[in-house]
């Protein structure tokens, strides 16, 4: 087993890597007129895409997000769930550091 300390060290280190995420999920919703009593009511081909999220307040909020940067955003949401995994061993990480600091 490692020392806890150079542990945590690369821990820190590959955090660091993961600099772009974002919390939320994206979900894809069909655009329709969206004009008051239009006898067309049809939807239409247009997909508009929308990531969801809550903030400090546990609101949920809405952002659009153009299909350009689609690709980017995904790759922004696996990062969030790297950053979280990376997290929760650094804080185990630290925990052992601080048993072998309290043993000496």
């Amino acid at each position: 087993m490692k020392n806890p300390i150079r542990k945590r060290e690369s821990l820190a280190e590959k955090l660091a890597m993961y600099r772009d995420f974002v919390r939320g999920s994206i979900s894809s919703v069909c655009s329709t007129c969206n004009r008051a009593r239009c006898i067309c009511r049809k939807k239409s081909s247009r997909m508009a895409y929308r990531l969801t999220y809550k903030d400090r307040q546990q609101k949920t909020r809405t952002v659009y997000v153009r299909r350009s940067q689609l690709p980017q955003m995904r790759r922004m949401i696996a990062h969030y769930a790297c950053v979280r995994k990376l997290i929760e061993q650094l804080v185990e990480a630290n925990i052992e550091v601080f048993k072998a600091e309290a043993r000496c």
